[in-house]
């Protein structure tokens, strides 16, 4: 049971904030390509971005602004161009993309911050992107966050939003999210962007540090490809405009924040590694009786990015041959004689010995799986168990298609 339910708005239900998504012609398509999310005061700042050395300037402008400012009042999105390895102009394209639009809204260029996706070493057409801010600020709203979430996606085939509500003493509080992601996607942020939005007041190392947390169990839980991206970015505010007071310290409305925060993070993530480029169904990973939950989690990402356990899984072969090698590969000692993994309902492995098991009873189950794309029916659950520790986590994935090589090999032509 949780202590929150779910409620339209996305990225605009907490109180206070506006987006818009607009069509600049930055995309070859013509399909929507530029987001701004404004709050209508300051609001706190928390970001985690790639881990890559090779990084979009928009990262290293964020990174640099976070730094030095925890606090921002707009967010802006350019899809169609990754302006990574774009050089120096790349960065003087960041900063006049932050200046044009804090003219536009009359705020601080300080006050901006700022993602890109699209492919690498491609410049942002400057021209568009300048041309289309008024268009975009002129369409800022309170129900703008659909077309802000189908501004920022490249290869996703849907958009990807939550908004969840709880209420801190006798007031309701909410957290909103938005995000894109389908290829170049793995563990340690990975090309992916999400952005969430709070009303809540609450210091600003708390919100980072709550942010960190639920990226761990979520964005950082996730891997479609391998890949990691060089714009990889999440980026959360939080306005204060719930009106409750003000969160400084850890307690139990901290800690009720953090939960709905990982919940919509985790939703977040888990429709990323749903719509991974040619998937055909979601892989959860769940892993028990680890020395602790880092371990756990190691050894489910492990497993859910392994090419030959997504392979298995597309091609409706119950092969625990291959979960039990990922497992072992994953750097975190345990006993074989402790192993245990099951597919679904399916007990293939016990103690470290094989057992018998319906064959095509488990195909049939992968097969049901594939048939519940994109209704949230789709998910193949792999349980494993490494021992009696307390250590427990997850980590989600995708199977690996033809269609995926497919999609990568004409990315850009």
């Amino acid at each position: 049971m949780t202590d929150w339910h779910k409620i339209i708005g996305g990225v605009t239900a907490p109180r206070g904030y506006r987006a818009a998504g607009i069509t600049a012609g930055l995309k070859p398509s013509g399909l929507p390509d530029l987001a701004l999310i404004v709050s209508d005061v300051e609001a706190i700042a928390a970001g985690v971005f790639t881990t890559s050395q090779v990084k979009a300037a928009c990262v290293d402008y964020c990174r640099q602004q976070l730094r030095t400012k925890h606090s921002a009042r707009a967010i802006l999105c350019n899809a169609g161009q990754a302006n990574a390895a774009t050089g120096t102009q790349g960065w003087v394209d960041a900063l006049e993309s932050t200046m044009a639009v804090a003219q536009a809204l009359n705020i601080p260029s300080e006050s901006m911050l700022l993602a890109s996706t699209g492919v690498i070493g491609q410049r942002i057409p400057m021209d568009k992107l300048k041309a289309g801010i008024p268009k975009l600020v002129a369409a800022l709203s309170e129900t703008g966050s659909d077309a802000a979430a189908g501004a920022i996606i490249t290869t996703d085939l849907v958009t990807k939003s939550i908004a969840l509500e709880t209420a801190l003493g006798d007031r309701p509080v909410r957290i909103g999210g938005i995000a894109k992601g389908s290829g170049m996607i793995h563990p340690n942020m990975a090309t992916m962007l999400a952005f969430v939005t709070c009303d809540a007041a609450i210091s600003p190392t708390l919100w980072q540090q709550m942010l960190s947390r639920a990226a761990d169990k979520s964005f950082n839980s996730i891997t479609v490809d391998g890949d990691t991206s060089t714009n990889d970015s999440l980026i959360a505010l939080a306005n204060g405009q719930s009106r409750t007071p003000a969160i400084t310290e850890m307690g139990a409305e901290a800690e009720k924040l953090e939960a709905m925060l990982t919940a919509v993070c985790q939703h977040l993530a888990k429709a990323i590694a749903r719509d991974g480029e040619g998937a055909t169904c979601l892989i959860e990973v769940q892993v028990t009786g680890a020395h602790d939950e880092l371990s756990a989690r190691q050894i489910a990402k492990t497993i859910a990015g392994s090419s030959l356990v997504k392979s298995a899984i597309f091609g409706r072969d119950p092969n625990w041959g291959r979960i039990a090698a990922a497992a072992g590969r994953a750097g975190v000692p345990f006993e074989q004689e402790s192993l245990q993994i099951k597919l679904g309902d399916f007990l293939m492995l016990d103690h470290g010995q094989p057992l018998t098991f319906d064959r095509a009873a488990a195909s049939a189950y992968l097969k049901q799986a594939a048939m519940g794309a994109y209704l949230e029916e789709d998910t193949v659950l792999i349980s494993v168990s490494v021992g009696n520790g307390h250590g427990s986590g997850k980590a989600w994935g995708c199977d690996l298609s033809y269609d995926y090589v497919k999609i990568n090999a004409e990315y850009t032509t």
